[in-house]
């Protein structure tokens, strides 16, 4: 992190005493591997976590293949995820974006004459969303998620030809619908069986899942 120096100088002793200042980092890349988000179940609030892990026991028992990229999230990373997509896509203007304690980012770079860069805390910014991978997005990511929380998850699922599934309640379903992945109807039903629900905004955030569907 860059700092800064100030030279201070004591009433009562005159000897000028020299501190670090932090200075804020400007946006980019660089940020996008702080504040790691966890991609282990264990990592989520009971009883989500138990529901969660039953669901994918599932599903992996059925055949399906389940990739997981995000489970919790701390709070910082959902700031700096929400904020470039917001610069990048909704042409949120940086200069007005808040501040959030412990996050020393600069959203609105400057040029050589210390006048606000546009273009550059665009380009920034959205160098940031493309890190995240978030190129397809097509919904800003919620400051207050779910995923802060401990109760929601990203993840892939696919399978092939039919998916014979059984439910929370022990009963038996066959999927022959498509798509043949976790934006399938039918999986929702067998999902919410377990307390693992799916995205309520439809396919604005196609890996989304969590314990109230938000």
């Amino acid at each position: 992190m860059a700092t800064a120096q100030a030279t201070l100088t004591p009433i009562t002793d005159t000897t000028p005493a020299v501190v670090e200042i932090s200075a804020k980092e400007p946006s980019g890349a660089q940020w996008v591997s702080r504040y790691p988000t966890s991609k282990a179940v264990s990592a989520c609030t009971e009883p989500f976590a138990q529901n969660l892990s039953a669901f994918i026991a599932a599903l992996k028992a059925a055949g399906a293949a389940v990739t997981i990229s995000a489970t919790d999230r701390p709070p910082e990373r959902a700031y700096l995820m929400h904020w470039c997509y917001m610069i990048s896509n909704e042409d949120q203007d940086p200069r007005t974006v808040p501040e959030k304690a412990g996050v020393n980012i600069l959203w609105d770079h400057r040029d050589g004459g210390g006048s606000y860069d546009k273009p550059s805390s665009i380009q920034a910014a959205r160098a940031m969303l493309n890190a995240y991978g978030m190129q397809n997005l097509q919904t800003p990511p919620a400051l207050n998620t779910r995923h802060t929380l401990g109760l929601a998850v990203d993840m892939s699922i696919t399978w092939e030809s039919e998916l014979t599934i059984q439910k929370a309640d022990a009963s038996v379903v066959t999927i022959t619908s498509t798509p043949r992945s976790g934006m399938n109807s039918d999986l929702r039903d067998v999902g919410a069986s377990y307390g693992v629900v799916k995205f309520v905004g439809g396919a604005a955030d196609k890996p989304h899942w969590s314990d109230n569907g938000h």
